[in-house]
């Protein structure tokens, strides 16, 4: 039982520290058609699916966006996005331990589950006129840059050994 806590309290801290980059690094956001495009939150979803697992990542992409909706560096549509593509990456990746997999599950969850979704919110809550697909480009912008980046960052931590002690940690 006390590994188990002392596993959670790692996780847990993890989950923390990926939250604030996504937080202090909500400031390199640009605007791509009606959303806000924001590439360190697919950076992260994809390392919290690695590292934590499925329901880390969607809390954490919820925590970040609320956190980032509440400074005003996020809208309400970093929700959609950040939490279909942290799910689904997760996923994926608990069950097939497939990195260009996870990859493309991030970025398929973003931009097509997440730009759907982030219709009835733009066009019910925010009063956005919008087309049914409009939210689908500016996602698949800002996921594909930030799993680039998440995919630069996983490569070289597995080629430095360093993910093996990241996991064996947690």
């Amino acid at each position: 039982m006390v590994l188990s806590n002392a596993a959670n309290i790692k996780k847990l801290a993890l989950a923390g520290m990926l939250i604030a980059v996504g937080v202090v690094c909500s400031p390199l956001s640009f605007p791509v058609g009606m959303s806000r495009c924001f590439p360190v939150q697919h950076m992260v979803n994809v390392l919290a699916a690695v590292l934590l697992g499925p329901w880390y990542g969607v809390a954490m992409a919820f925590v970040t966006s609320l956190i980032r909706v509440f400074l005003g560096t996020g809208t309400l549509l970093a929700f959609p996005g950040s939490m279909c593509g942290a799910l689904l990456c997760g996923i994926i990746f608990h069950f097939t331990k497939k990195y260009l997999l996870t990859y493309v599950a991030e970025v398929f969850g973003t931009s097509v589950l997440g730009g759907l979704a982030a219709y009835p919110m733009a066009t019910l809550i925010l009063n956005q006129q919008a087309a049914i697909y409009g939210y689908i480009l500016p996602f698949f912008v800002s996921t594909l840059g930030g799993t680039i980046i998440a995919a630069v960052l996983i490569t070289v931590l597995r080629r430095t050994k360093a993910m093996d002690h990241f996991a064996a940690s947690l």
